[in-house]
């Protein structure tokens, strides 16, 4: 079976070298210490300090692993072959939600670098999805748990 490909942006895939190298430098080595305090308070079996510890450990690990995977999986747009004739991953897309007459700006990004609060959509995402190909002027229907939204696309940019 095929691994799956994760589309970033330069942005995103300098972020997570940025967060890996933190974790493997500087988390992982604050985990340990944590662990030889916990071990020295003696008996194993009823060290909460120690049990936190060692959880604190795999999740630094497993995210370790899952950013590892996502970099070896990695496809990143090439930022200066971006169009903005239509909506692609890379782009910068100002919208009007026609019901309540609100202007949004988003970035459409992959999914491992997604913050919708912080105006990044992911392409997989309804509102990401339902623009990707479209131009200009296009309204967009998306479906969502509340409903049908429409948008209408205001302008597209790099």
């Amino acid at each position: 079976m095929a691994d799956k490909q994760f589309m970033l942006t330069y942005e995103g895939l300098e972020k997570l070298e940025q967060e890996l190298e933190h974790l493997k430098t500087v988390t992982r080595k604050e985990v340990t210490e944590k662990i030889k305090q916990a071990l020295a308070f003696g008996d194993l079996s009823e060290n909460s300090e120690y049990d936190a510890a060692k959880n604190e450990q795999a999740q630094v690990e497993a995210r370790i692993s899952q950013i590892e995977y996502t970099l070896k999986n990695a496809n990143v747009v090439d930022e200066e072959a971006i169009n903005t004739d239509t909506v692609n991953i890379g782009n910068k897309v100002k919208i009007l939600d026609i019901e309540f007459n609100e202007e949004m700006e988003f970035t459409i990004v992959g999914t491992a670098e997604a913050s919708p609060s912080k105006h990044k959509l992911s392409y997989e995402s309804p509102v990401g999805g339902a623009l990707i190909g479209k131009k200009i002027n296009e309204v967009v229907d998306v479906t969502t748990p509340s409903g049908t939204v429409q948008f209408k696309i205001l302008d597209i940019s790099k």
